[in-house]
Formats: structure tokens, sequence, C-alpha cells
């Protein structure tokens, strides 16, 4: 019979990182003990998250704009999951559809919203 392992096993399967360095390792190593004896410590420790700047809409843009983007990307993204439905098996198909059905409605919402505002003349 074939043994998949190797005999004896290896007594050292991980290999030692040289990079790893000593200091970093403290300050992990701190900071889950913290985590679990001193809870306080990790909170005032963490500094606070300042929102990312990546992705940002133009202020000078009306909300009507807006509106109409997002209306024109919740039909595109109906209509990529209604073909994405046509090509995965019935146990998927369900879930699939109930997110194209969460779109559609995000859809008519926007459209509401777009049909119910009033035009700046």
């Amino acid at each position: 019979m074939f043994k998949v392992t190797p005999n004896p096993p290896d007594p050292n399967p991980i290999p030692y990182d040289a990079t790893l360095d000593m200091l970093n390792i403290k300050t992990a190593q701190d900071r889950a003990i913290d985590l679990y004896l001193n809870p306080a410590a990790s909170r005032t420790a963490t500094p606070s998250r300042k929102p990312g700047s990546i992705f940002v809409v133009d202020p000078r843009v009306d909300n009507e704009t807006l509106l109409v983007e997002a209306c024109d990307s919740l039909s595109s993204a109906s209509d990529m999951v209604r073909d994405i439905a046509a090509s995965v098996d019935d146990s998927q198909r369900r879930a699939v559809l109930v997110l194209q059905q969460v779109i559609m409605l995000s859809e008519l919402a926007v459209n509401r919203v777009l049909d119910t505002q009033r035009v700046p003349r």
C-alpha cells in the first residue's frame, strides 16, 4: 500500500521567513494580547479612519444628472443579471433573479424620483 505522507513526517513544514522583523512580531503580539486582556487599549490605539477620496462625485453635478446616471447603471446591471440568470443552473437561478428584482425595484424608485422632480428653468 502506498503512503501519501512521508515517513517520518517533515518536522518543520513551514519554512522560516528571514524577512520577518522581530519588532513587527512583537507589535503584533502586543496587539493580540491587548485585544483579549485589555480591549480599551486597542480602541484608543487604533487611528480613526478617514474616508477615501479615490471615487468622488463632482459637487457641481446636479441631482437630475446623478439620478439619470444611477438609473442607467441600474438598467445595465439588470440586463447583465438577466443574461447571467439564463446561463446558470436552476439552483442558482433563483438567487440571481432575486438580485435582478432588487435592482429593478431600485431602478423604479430612481425613475419615480426623476418623474416627480421639478426641472429648474
